[in-house]
């Protein structure tokens, strides 16, 4: 703990909230017996996952494994929570590879000792107030919905969310505050690094945590298209997707909850890259589009990609979509794949919703078999409802970017999906955060604008279905967006954070 306020680049807190967020360090340091005398060996072994499919190696605690190589690899640093985090994580793992690096998985979560402890602390929290807001209106209107943009709410609870620092909306400086300083519990890991390492980091507690440990070639690949303080980190390089996010970001737009102008962020602290997507799906684009197309003008069904997030919410939404969808494909009209990531529990939801029917989706629960099967109809034809399960977090994020490539329209929440070059239909977001995401892909032309009743949802998938303009705008629009840049941003971020430039 230090007397001095807590500052960002030149952005003073008042010494009451930095006192507060001292005290949120405390608490996880009693919670958890922090050593700060901690030290770290880490080394590297084989992802049983994505070791295949993307090269990935992890870096694991203890020595037992392979040294780490500063001069071959990029670290890649993430945590679980929700999907979006691994999702931003696998794009800049892809295209380390494509660039002739190997990618260096680190998971903060996967790491024994204060990281572990402290986020899985936290991830449990998010992951049930984020179902809670899909239950409760109440609860997301007047709750969630402040704490993730930080516009006001009803004036007791406004004073309650901005007093205490769990409740600190994500948009202020103090929450920027609030996190750095968990974070710096995490910097004993990385001083087991070589300082000078290339390392990308898709969350801003694993960038903090590496700063806070002497890393001095960070780069943090930017979430959502919301700029909000606490995704700021001084000392790191800052990747945004989006000319509004870098705009956001550079004049820390509305970052003081008293609407203060603040110093600007300096400008070799952002950079605009472009959204961050897997060089698969980026080199493929022309293909998959000319694809999509094909099969429309030949009559087959289309296919839709339905996605569950990372925290298992929307279970209602997810109902009346498929009990809206079921007519179709029994016309043929439409073919539908549901993938509920690691949700295992959520196929037993599904099951019981399906009824009788249960017994004609078909199953795809082993990632082989997955990747056959999509490999399969990439040229051939398919029908019906298809369920996706998987038995880890790797795969279960990892399937909804293979089928990308072989589906006509993904429905998704406005998360990190919003920014992958597929045609979408946007559902209600979780979280006011995710509402320019949706905002980004309508503006340019590769998915719709968010439709914010189960009716508007309905009403897209329709449309989809049934006619044939939207489906050619939006192929229309992707290829051309990648001729300009705007799905280069994982390339991007390797390039800062080695030199190395991504030549197609």
């Amino acid at each position: 703990m230090t007397d001095k306020p807590f500052s960002l680049y030149g952005n003073q807190l008042s010494p009451s909230d930095s006192r507060k967020a001292d005290k949120w360090q405390e608490m996880f340091v009693k919670k958890f017996d922090y050593d700060p005398n901690e030290t770290y060996e880490l080394s590297l072994v084989d992802n049983q996952y994505l070791g295949q499919d993307l090269g990935l190696r992890d870096i694991v605690r203890g020595a037992g494994g392979d040294p780490i190589d500063p001069a071959s690899g990029v670290v890649i640093s993430t945590i679980r929570m929700g999907f979006g985090h691994y999702r931003i994580a696998m794009a800049g793992a892809s295209a380390a590879r494509a660039m002739g690096f190997t990618p260096y998985w680190l998971d903060l979560l996967a790491v024994p000792g204060i990281t572990q402890d402290a986020i899985n602390w936290w991830n449990t929290n998010y992951s049930k107030y984020s179902r809670l807001s899909q239950r409760s209106k109440l609860f997301n209107k007047y709750v969630w919905e402040s704490v993730t943009s930080g516009d006001r709410t009803l004036p007791g609870l406004n004073w309650a969310l901005n007093n205490f620092a769990i409740g600190w909306p994500w948009r202020f400086l103090k929450a920027n505050a609030r996190d750095y300083k968990k974070s710096e519990l995490f910097g004993n890991l990385h001083r087991a690094l070589p300082s000078d390492m290339p390392i990308l980091t898709s969350h801003m507690w694993n960038c903090m945590g590496a700063v806070a440990g002497g890393m001095t070639n960070v780069v943090d690949m930017m979430f959502d298209n919301w700029p909000m303080a606490f995704q700021l980190t001084e000392g790191a390089k800052h990747a945004v997707q989006s000319p509004s996010g870098y705009y956001g970001f550079r004049i820390m737009n509305q970052f003081d909850e008293d609407d203060r102008i603040l110093n600007p962020t300096p400008a070799d602290a952002l950079y605009y890259v472009g959204h961050h997507v897997d060089h698969e799906l980026v080199e493929n684009i022309e293909a998959d589009s000319a694809a999509r197309l094909r099969r429309m003008a030949n009559g087959e069904p289309r296919r839709f990609l339905l996605t569950m997030g990372g925290a298992g919410a929307q279970r209602e939404l997810f109902h009346e979509i498929i009990q809206h969808c079921r007519p179709m494909i029994e016309r043929d009209e439409l073919t539908l794949f549901v993938n509920l990531g690691d949700h295992a529990e959520n196929w037993d939801w599904l099951k019981a919703e399906l009824g009788s029917d249960a017994g004609l989706a078909k199953t795809h629960f082993d990632w082989e078999e997955t990747k056959a099967f999509v490999d399969e109809i990439r040229t051939g034809e398919v029908r019906g409802l298809h369920v996706f399960l998987s038995d880890n977090t790797f795969h279960g994020v990892y399937a909804t970017n293979y089928l990308m490539r072989v589906i006509d329209v993904m429905i998704t929440k406005p998360s990190e999906l919003a920014f992958y070059p597929v045609p979408k239909i946007f559902n209600e977001r979780v979280g006011a955060h995710e509402a320019w995401g949706a905002i980004r892909s309508a503006e340019l032309g590769d998915g719709t604008i968010e439709t914010r009743s189960v009716g508007r949802t309905l009403q897209a998938i329709d449309l989809m279905t049934q006619e044939t303009d939207l489906m050619e705008l939006f192929c229309d629009s992707i290829v051309k967006n990648k001729q300009i840049g705007i799905y280069d941003g994982a390339y991007k971020c390797v390039e800062l954070a080695t030199g190395r430039k991504w030549e197609r």
